[in-house]
């Protein structure tokens, strides 16, 4: 046997030796089998092709679903309520629902009702911008102890995005929902469908066509990705969507979602938001000290008056965030080792403050 078919014929047992033992759907394992003998006898006749690099990809992806791993559910609604509120003020309402609608996945779960579990409706949060719709998602992934992914869906502009492409085009690859289920490590993550109305104009009637079998339990049991091109059970995630409203979600979509509305944040809201969790979490994340930067209670309203417009609190982070990093230089370079914002001062750490 010539040395470039013997060196074909192993990198085809390697191949094979990497899907021992991975847990799969037989019916999945059987297709590899398959597409692994075809290879074999073509290595047999000393034939190296594309083949073989397409096969390579397709297996790289194939052993990347985690088809039977999961996280184990925690529905404790005392530490539910708990993380909501250390990630989020207010919101009392919103949080309300979430707890009810965790009751209801704890009963059914209790009772063994799985198939009422799969059927729950999907919860929508819908609100502007900077309101807090898709940290909720994280939260609530945290408190039920589920991996999380987030699906960005803004300016999405195929329905393929969502499927993927056929493993026959050069290049191909899975499409998001199975790539979130990559990322995320288990077959039961929270999948966050981030800015559902955003989807590209021209796209809009496909994609909501596919996401609309998406979230339909009798059709996601056996999502058909076109590039993985084997069924994939999607029953066990938990999906959220997100958007800044819903004129641009087809109707059909909207009744299998529950709507859940985001309130904005009043000035007052917001000046406990920005001292009580956004300043510590900035300068956390900044390195500095406690202490190191000192915000006097009378500076607050100078900081969120000009956003009164803005209904969340993304502008004022992004304000704080800017603080933060210009006093952390300051400390690095020796200047000093505590800034007291003052009026005096305001102008030069706080770009954005109107005089």
């Amino acid at each position: 046997m010539s040395d470039q078919k013997t060196a074909l014929l192993e990198d085809v047992e390697q191949l094979r030796q990497r899907i021992v033992g991975v847990d799969m759907p037989q019916g999945m394992r059987d297709k590899l089998d398959e597409m692994l003998g075809r290879l074999e006898r073509s290595a047999r006749f000393g034939v190296y092709s594309e083949e073989y690099e397409r096969t390579t990809h397709y297996i790289d992806w194939v052993l990347k679903i985690p088809w039977n791993e999961r996280t184990q559910d925690r529905l404790d609604l005392e530490e539910t309520k708990q993380i909501m509120d250390k990630h989020h003020y207010g919101l009392e309402p919103v949080k309300q629902r979430i707890l009810e609608h965790l009751s209801v996945l704890k009963l059914n779960y209790q009772k063994g009702n799985k198939e009422i579990i799969s059927k729950a409706p999907i919860l929508l949060l819908v609100g502007l911008a900077g309101t807090g719709k898709t940290s909720f998602g994280f939260a609530l992934a945290e408190s039920m102890n589920r991996n999380i992914s987030r699906i960005p869906f803004g300016g999405m502009g195929s329905a393929r995005d969502i499927r993927g492409q056929s493993k026959l085009h050069l290049e191909a690859e899975p499409g998001i929902i199975i790539k979130a289920l990559t990322q995320a490590g288990s077959i039961n993550p929270v999948l966050l469908l981030d800015e559902i109305d955003r989807v590209a104009e021209h796209a809009r009637a496909d994609v909501m066509g596919t996401l609309l079998a998406l979230l339909d339990p009798s059709q996601n049991k056996a999502f058909m990705d076109y590039y993985i091109d084997y069924p994939v059970d999607l029953n066990e995630v938990l999906f959220i969507a997100t958007s800044n409203n819903t004129d641009n979600i087809s109707t059909a979509v909207l009744n299998r979602l529950e709507v859940i509305r985001m309130p904005t944040y009043s000035d007052e809201e917001k000046i406990i938001i920005g001292k009580n969790y956004v300043l510590p979490t900035s300068m956390k994340e900044a390195g500095l000290e406690k202490g190191s930067l000192i915000i006097p209670d009378e500076i607050w309203p100078q900081l969120v008056r000009p956003l009164g417009f803005d209904s969340g609190i993304r502008v004022l982070k992004r304000m704080i965030d800017n603080l933060t990093r210009k006093v952390a230089h300051m400390v690095v370079s020796g200047q000093t080792n505590q800034v007291i914002i003052n009026e005096s001062n305001l102008n030069q750490f706080v770009d954005q403050y109107l005089s």
